[in-house]
Parts: C-alpha cells; sequence; structure tokens
C-alpha cells in the first residue's frame, strides 16, 4: 500500500515554467523508464549528468525540481542559488548527500524513493551472510592465488543459526523473510515495529542487549542518524556472542569501524562482511586488508531490477507531488506545514501539512 497523501486540500504545486510544465533537472544516471513517466504527464525532462559543481550551480535555477543519486551532493550554496527550485528528489533510499536542513530552510521539498530496493538490497544482504558463513571470497581469492586450501576456508552452516536483524524497516522485513526460510532462527530488534508485526513474519522481536547477546549472525539495517552513529562500537562488541558475524548493509557510520577493527583482531569477531563505509570509498581503512572481512563497494542496491524500481517510485513520487499535492517519501514536512500557514514562502505551495507516509 502507498504512503499517505497530504492531508487537507490537495492541489496541483504551481511552477515557474513559461509551458506551466514542471521543468525537472536529472543531473545522475535514473532509468530512462522512470523519466518516461514524468515525459508522458507533460514534464520537461533534462538530463545533463556529469556536470560540475558550477555548471549544476549556473543551471538549478531554471528547473523546478532537481532528481539525483548519490554522486550529486545538493549544499546549502546550491539551495540558496534559486528561488523557483520546489523538490529534490533522491533516486534511492539514503540522503547522505543532500543537505535537508538547508532544503527546509529555502522551503525546498526533500523526497526519496519509498520504495524500490528493497529486494536487491534484502538479496544482498543475505548473500553476504553465506559468504561469511563460508569464506567464498577468500577461497576464491586463494585458487587464484594457485592455493588449494579446503581446511583453511572450513565454514559453518546458517541453517539452525540465530540471526539478529536490527532494524526491521522495508530491507530488514524481507531480510527476516528470506532467513527463516534457510531455517534460522531469527530475532529481531525495532522499538519502532510492533512485537506482533514481528511474530506474524515468524521471528521474535527482543530488547537490545538479547540481540547482541543471543545472535550468531548480525544484520544491520537502519538509517543514518546522530543517534545510530557508532551503534555497533565497543561496548556492544563486549555484549555479543564470541566469534560472532556482523552484516552491515545499511549506512556506515553505524558501526565504529575502528571498535570492529579491534573486536576482529581479539577474536571477539568471526568476520564481517561490509558494503557501506563510513568514508566512501574508504582509502587507506584497515578493514579491508583484513582476511576477516569481506568488502564490497556499496553494490547493495546495483542491480538492474533496483535501477529502474528506484526511478520509476521516485518519477510517479514526483509526478503525484506536482499534478495533486501529493507527499509520498517526503522526508522535511516541515515545508509542508509551512506552506498552509499564513505568510509561508513563495518555495512552499503544497497546500497541506504531511501525512505519515
Amino acid at each position: 500500500m502507498r504512503g499517505s497523501l497530504c492531508a487537507g486540500t490537495k492541489r496541483p504545486v504551481n511552477v515557474q515554467s513559461p509551458s506551466s510544465h514542471p521543468r525537472i533537472l536529472v543531473c545522475d544516471d535514473l532509468s530512462e523508464v522512470g523519466l518516461d513517466v514524468l515525459r508522458q504527464e507533460g514534464f520537461e525532462v533534462l538530463r545533463r549528468a556529469g556536470l560540475s559543481a558550477d555548471e549544476l550551480l549556473a543551471l538549478v535555477p531554471e528547473v523546478d525540481a532537481l532528481l539525483v543519486r548519490s554522486r550529486t551532493r545538493v549544499t546549502d550554496e546550491l539551495l540558496a542559488a534559486s528561488s523557483r527550485l520546489r523538490l529534490v528528489g533522491r533516486a534511492g533510499y539514503t540522503l547522505d548527500t543532500i543537505d535537508i536542513e538547508a532544503a527546509t530552510r529555502s522551503g525546498v521539498v526533500v523526497m526519496h524513493s519509498s520504495l524500490g530496493n528493497e529486494i536487491s538490497a534484502a538479496e544482498f544482504a543475505i548473500g553476504l551472510l553465506f559468504s561469511l558463513a563460508r569464506r567464498i571470497p577468500q577461497a576464491d581469492a586463494s585458487m587464484r592465488a594457485g592455493r588449494w586450501d579446503k581446511r583453511r576456508h572450513r565454514g559453518v552452516e546458517l541453517t539452525g543459526k540465530t540471526l539478529g536483524v536490527i532494524g526491521m524497516g522495508a530491507v530488514g522485513r524481507n531480510v527476516v523473510q528470506r532467513a527463516l526460510a534457510l531455517q534460522m532462527h531469527v530475532v529481531v530488534h525495532d522499538p519502532g515495529v510492533p512485537a506482533s508485526d514481528v511474530a506474524a513474519l515468524g521471528a521474535r522481536s527482543v530488547t537490545w542487549d538479547e540481540v547482541l547477546r543471543t545472535s550468531d549472525f548480525i544484520s544491520l539495517h537502519v538509517s543514518a542518524s546522530e543517534r545510530t552513529r557508532g551503534l555497533i562500537g565497543d561496548a556492544a562488541f563486549e555484549q555479543m556472542k564470541d566469534r560472532v558475524r556482523i552484516v552491515n548493509c545499511s549506512r556506515g557510520s553505524v558501526i565504529d569501524e575502528g571498535a570492529l577493527v579491534r573486536a576482529i583482531r581479539s577474536g571477539k569477531v568471526a568476520g564481517a562482511a561490509l558494503d557501506i563505509w563510513d568514508e566512501e570509498p574508504p582509502v587507506g581503512n584497515p578493514l579491508i586488508s583484513m582476511a576477516e572481512v569481506v568488502a564490497t563497494p556499496h553494490l547493495v542496491a546495483a542491480t538492474f531490477e533496483a535501477q529502474i524500481n528506484v526511478a520509476v517510485t521516485l518519477a510517479e513520487q514526483v509526478r503525484d507531488f506536482f499534478l495533486h499535492g501529493s507527499c509520498e517519501g517526503v522526508v522535511n514536512p516541515e515545508v509542508l506545514d509551512a506552506a498552509a500557514e499564513p505568510g509561508a514562502p513563495a518555495s512552499a505551495l503544497v497546500a497541506a501539512e504531511a501525512g505519515n507516509g
């Protein structure tokens, strides 16, 4: 089911395009399947991949919306350069490259694809679980180096092991379902999800202490925030089972990477599979050279299907925002609240407050 529309009276969002059709700047690689959704409604779509910061700064005052992936950084300076810009859309879920506070100050709505890559992300997390359990990448590298090290790469089974899933949003939910199909015992820690919802999947909702203490494998699926920065650090590792294995497909900042190095060197952590890093690319990061670590370059949503899905989802959200006042995927509802107040800035033109999408 799609998320809620903006409450109250919904109306199209005013634009300043000479043709009265919204002008959309796409400056990263988005699927044409998604962009066709906008073209079919008469939107003017400008594809300008590979713009320099200065080129983007010069072009953004001429558009009503900016659609990006992770390559383009949407800064305070960029947002302040346009009184016309109504919306910044991120094809994907994470928003690390967008200054949301600056967008809110400028009255610019920020939205991301609410759906589209959860299957790819969950499948990748399960793939990393197998890689950790059976040391597949290490065995492959050993063979390519001319060695035949069967004993060195002996692994463990997933069946019957306990998987702790920290964070049960769309991706976490799909990981739970797939792990249960592998006959793993699954425990979930997510204070925002009712225990009954977890139980309905066949898993068990547990406390923070219990998910750390009982899990043989831990898979992280939480968003980046000041509250979650360093969530998995020295104190958390101390509570975990000896020889625990950890998968991170969420945000790099969630793990204290220095603490993880120490936990691996001490033998507390038997292995870690990391797809997302605190700094990307992770130049000089000691984790990459550790034999116990499976390291990948942010591939969690890198499938053909996910790229189409997130582009289509975002395009539908952008279309509905401009044509119907929908706020699906909006992450700064303050802008929508302000639009309903007397004296609201001209750039906040959705006359409604945000729902709970």
